[in-house]
């Protein structure tokens, strides 16, 4: 078994759990913090592969379950974002605000346009991507305003003291450190072609699309990920600046 892209042989597993020993062992020699989570995270990657592999041919039949997936998609990076922002503490509904309101007017505005179809083999990929988006954004940006926000809250104070809302006081400090989290998806978007060809764009070149197609549709992926990072990192900074921690 295999593909024009990877080759599915003997030696597979041992290059996959030597990639894995590599990443573990630089973040332990590195006092990262990391070596532990990033062997859970290769596992866990594994076996949500593996059950994804064997039910979306299911999910995909039925309207109703394609939903479903979608909320499930949905749930879980507002979780997995609330926890990182918060330290653990919960708020995963706090996070779900933001992922929200990035993914769902994307995603409605090209159903709308019917730039992509409602069919579920459309719809799961193209939402799982805005998806993630989003919660890095949500997660960069509610972490990097956190911080800002206990590290210099005399400056908030002070600006308090001078007049200011506490909405405003808090967006002077939290909004520049925040906005960063938008660097990585811009940085993308402009070096496209140049320094990566993303997966969208291989994987339709390898399954016999046209290079003007794949390019399209890389183009649509790219430019919809953007502007529903940007609308995720923007609510976050309100939150933030509203003070609405949990």
């Amino acid at each position: 078994m295999g593909s024009s892209l990877i080759n599915i042989t003997p030696l597979l597993p041992v290059a996959l759990a030597l990639l894995v020993a590599v990443g573990a062992t630089v973040a332990w020699l590195g006092r990262l913090g990391h070596g532990p989570a990033v062997v859970t995270a290769c596992a866990r990657a594994a076996v949500q592969l593996g059950a994804v592999s064997v039910v979306i041919t299911w999910v995909l039949r039925l309207p109703v379950a394609t939903a479903a997936f979608v909320l499930l998609m949905y749930g879980v990076a507002a979780f997995t974002a609330g926890r990182r922002i918060t330290g653990g503490q919960g708020g995963w509904w706090w996070a779900g605000v933001p992922i929200a309101a990035g993914t769902v007017p994307v995603l409605a505005l090209l159903m709308a346009c019917q730039v992509i179809s409602t069919d579920g083999l459309v719809v799961i990929p193209i939402a799982g991507i805005l998806l993630g988006g989003c919660m890095t954004a949500t997660t960069l940006a509610g972490k990097r305003a956190r911080d800002e926000l206990a590290q210099r809250h005399g400056e908030v104070e002070a600006a308090l003291s001078i007049g200011l809302l506490p909405r405003s006081a808090r967006l002077e400090i939290c909004r520049p450190a925040a906005a960063q989290s938008l660097v990585p998806a811009l940085d993308q978007t402009r070096t496209v072609g140049l320094v990566t060809l993303p997966g969208a764009f291989v994987g339709m070149l390898l399954g016999g699309a046209t290079p003007l197609a794949a390019g399209l549709v890389q183009l649509v992926v790219l430019i919809a990920l953007l502007a529903a990072e940007a609308v995720a990192c923007v609510a976050t900074i309100e939150l933030a600046a509203r003070d609405t921690w949990p």
